[in-house]
């Protein structure tokens, strides 16, 4: 690390006159100007509602089961392994709504229900 102290500026005095090396240490750095959209996208958002669920519960969820847009932002549900068993038809899943804001924010939480894992929808 001592050895790419120099180098730099020698590379900046060679290619600016006078006293660039001065100049290249106090030059910001130029970033691409970051822009939020008004409405995060639907896989940003999906993204947001599992790993902000995940930091609240400690646990990480199996998948995103639904996501729809709404006037505020996006309601997500996230299926959740609660307890694991052997075998892992039985685990005990649980299904949460999440809501989020237009940025992506986590707003609410909430547990709609608890299921096993190989447990089948029946029609209504």
């Amino acid at each position: 690390m001592a050895a790419a102290e120099p180098a730099r500026p020698r590379r900046a005095s060679s290619h600016a006159a006078g006293d660039g090396e001065g100049q290249d240490r106090e030059r910001p750095r130029r970033t691409a100007p970051r822009r939020r959209s008004a409405k995060a996208g639907a896989a940003v958002a999906m993204r947001a509602a599992a790993q902000q669920l995940a930091e609240l519960l400690g646990r990480l969820p199996d998948s995103v089961s639904s996501l729809k847009p709404t006037e505020d932002g996006w309601e997500a549900q996230v299926e959740v392994v609660e307890l694991e068993r052997i075998p892992d038809t039985t685990s005990v899943m649980a299904s949460y709504r999440v809501a989020l804001d237009e940025d992506g924010e986590l707003i609410s939480y909430e547990r709609t229900r608890r299921y096993t894992r190989g447990m089948i929808d029946r029609p209504t």
